[in-house]
């Protein structure tokens, strides 16, 4: 899959989520659909997609950089999952805060493959 989609891919699945999580649109859709019973479970749901679709955008940043060094997918699993653990063992106390945290740390992750990319493209540089 092209690193393109998977980056609008991950972007709007981060973005849909986020706004289902930190925002009562989903409850007053549901709400409106008479489906108001599943709000109270929507939390389990919504921050496992969130913290999954920050994990396609991190690995589509790797795809898009020319997949230089280790593949990222099993560090990006571990991620997902214990994000979501964490979150569920602390009952949704920390919830933004969890959430800022992968979100930042998503942005480091950015921030260093570009940083490595534009290292590697220097060194293979050959002086004439």
């Amino acid at each position: 899959m092209d690193h393109r989609k998977l980056l609008r891919t991950g972007s709007c699945g981060t973005a849909i989520a986020a706004i289902c999580c930190f925002t009562p649109a989903l409850v007053v859709l549901l709400g409106f659909a008479g489906l108001s019973a599943f709000v109270g479970w929507l939390d389990y749901g919504l921050f496992p997609i969130l913290f999954a679709s920050m994990g396609v955008v991190a690995y589509a940043l790797y795809l898009r950089i020319g997949r230089e060094g280790p593949s990222p997918t099993a560090a990006i699993a571990v991620a997902v999952v214990a994000l979501s653990a964490i979150l569920f063992m602390l009952e949704f106390r920390y919830a933004l805060r969890i959430s800022i945290a992968a979100a930042i740390a998503v942005a480091a992750y950015a921030y260093y493959l570009r940083r490595q990319g534009s290292d590697s493209a220097d060194t293979e540089e050959t002086p004439s």
